[in-house]
């Protein structure tokens, strides 16, 4: 019985804790179907309504939210592959492979990570005008490719996922450290790289303050700047910012129920085998 009351009480916790996690989605999905008049209503809107398709023809006739999602998916998705690449790889090194440095390296990584990124913004500033690539993607993609927080992240993942006596046999088996990294680390640490690779989307996705200094919001928006456009104006039209924001949203939505159930899978897996 007390099993029987601990369980029901831990899944209503659970139901509780997933409902407010999704009321704001559905809230603003509600919003988004219905017109900006329905905002002033006294009752709550939970119903959705039926201006779904015309607000969302809105939406697309006020700014260009084709090019700005396309935009957005360039960044994220490249800087995702990246980071996922590079930082598996760097965390790999500082984990399991011997060179001299490696310590005091690995300290200035994870040392960068402790300085605000706002200090930075006029240098970086200056170096992407140097380059020319004011107002073009790669002003965006470019200082994202790598993180420190994901080098740390995967060289965690490496420390405790990969036995170094694997790396050492692969080495005297005369395997190259790329054929080691695919081999042997690729395979331990997919769970993390998945996890990190989710994170670095989301990140890359949800952006806002960079690209709104470095793109030109005309020729190279991303998603996150047209929806500050939406919001801009004499009065805020709610159902039309929200209608955007609902739109946003899917891709990160999308990508969740790709990588989702194998992420689980994976924690789910490593949990019963330890």
């Amino acid at each position: 019985m007390r099993r029987g009351r601990a369980g029901a009480w831990v899944y209503a916790v659970l139901v509780g804790l997933v409902a407010a996690s999704l009321f704001p989605l559905y809230w603003s999905f509600v919003v988004s179907t219905r017109d900006n008049a329905a905002i002033g209503e006294t009752s709550p809107l939970l119903v959705p309504g039926g201006h779904l398709f015309e607000n969302i023809q809105r939406v697309f006739t006020t700014v260009d939210f084709w090019l700005a999602i396309g935009n957005s998916l360039i960044v994220a998705t490249t800087v995702m592959v990246s980071n996922v690449v590079l930082s598996s790889f760097a965390g790999f090194s500082f984990a399991r492979l011997r060179f001299r440095g490696r310590n005091t390296l690995f300290l200035l990584v994870v040392g960068s990570a402790m300085v605000p990124a706002q200090l930075g913004v006029v240098p970086l500033y200056l170096v992407v005008s140097d380059f020319g690539w004011y107002g073009r993607l790669e002003a965006v993609i470019v200082p994202a490719l790598v993180s420190a927080f994901g080098v740390f992240w995967m060289r965690q993942a490496c420390e405790g996922s990969i036995d170094q006596d694997l790396v050492d046999a692969a080495t005297v088996d005369g395997a190259s450290v790329l054929r080691t990294f695919w081999h042997v680390a690729v395979p331990a640490i997919r769970p993390q790289a998945t996890v990190l690779a989710m994170v670095t989307f989301l990140g890359a996705w949800n952006d806002y303050f960079w690209p709104l200094v470095v793109l030109d919001p005309a020729e190279t928006p991303t998603v996150q700047v047209v929806l500050s456009q939406l919001a801009s104006g004499y009065f805020t039209d709610y159902a039309l910012m929200l209608t955007g924001a609902t739109l946003g949203v899917l891709p990160v939505i999308v990508l969740f129920l790709l990588l989702g159930r194998r992420l689980v899978g994976s924690v789910s897996s490593g949990l019963r085998t330890s």
